[in-house]
């Protein structure tokens, strides 16, 4: 499989009040097309610092970042827009939208900015539309960000993370401000989207049951990767009560 994503010896340190602060500390960790990850670790041990390093919305102190052959570090701010706008895909705890857009401008928002995606305005429009109706949202298309559920809300973040067929998605937290039934049916839609589309998915996440649907599983402590558990690709639904008990058993050996 193709390396999308090859993280070598990356540290990330913050000053502050003079004193030094190693967020990060010499990571090394690759990701491959299609590939979902989850990073896991206590509060505080790095995990958001090494997703927004490594998607280039942080800038690394030292190490090399990698991302479909260009080094991160190498390109100038209107290039890393352009790659984090083309390429990359983002979903966050707090789901940022524009308040004065409806739920579908919001979607297509990134397609109309992207001077790579050639489709014409109509296009575009039509392929965000697709993408709310296979998540099942496209009767909120016209609706306002405040008229919306929570769930609802962050499934149209992941369709608009999806409007410009990205090579990964990054998710900081995705389910963490939602309840359980919202939370699984958000991450079963991210596992369709990595199943069908072979886009890859990198998540940051406290939940071993948003966890255990990742093929692979980073855990961090203090800036370092202290270990890594390796699981199949999550295809059956009836195997994840499975996945959860192994995966907990190797955190708890962690000290998690």
């Amino acid at each position: 499989m193709e390396k999308i994503l090859e993280v070598t010896n990356l540290c990330k340190t913050y000053i502050v009040n003079k004193r030094q602060n190693n967020v990060l500390k010499n990571v090394n960790f690759s990701v491959e097309t299609g590939q979902m990850i989850a990073i896991m670790g206590p509060s505080g041990s790095g995990k958001s610092t090494l997703l927004y390093t490594v998607s280039g919305m942080d800038k690394a102190t030292a190490g090399e970042i990698y991302f479909c052959g260009r080094e991160l570090s190498k390109l100038s701010a209107k290039e890393l827009a352009d790659v984090r706008l083309d390429k990359m895909g983002f979903i966050f705890q707090q789901m940022y939208m524009l308040k004065n857009l409806t739920i579908l401008d919001n979607v297509v928002l990134p397609a109309i900015q992207s001077k790579k995606n050639t489709a014409t305005r109509k296009e575009k429009v039509t392929n965000a539309q697709q993408l709310m109706r296979k998540l099942g949202i496209i009767d909120i298309c016209g609706n306002d960000i405040n008229e919306v559920s929570g769930g609802q809300l962050q499934r149209a973040c992941i369709c608009r993370s999806m409007v410009n067929n990205p090579k990964i998605i990054f998710a900081d937290e995705p389910t963490g401000a939602l309840n359980r039934t919202s939370s699984d049916e958000v991450m079963e839609e991210l596992c369709k989207i990595n199943n069908n589309n072979g886009t890859a998915i990198m998540l940051v996440t406290h939940d071993i049951k948003v966890a255990a649907r990742c093929a692979r599983v980073l855990y961090i402590v203090d800036g370092n990767i202290q270990g890594e558990y390796n699981l199949d690709k999550f295809t059956d639904p009836s195997t994840l009560r499975d996945r959860e008990r192994k995966l907990n058993s190797w955190l708890m050996e962690l000290g998690w």
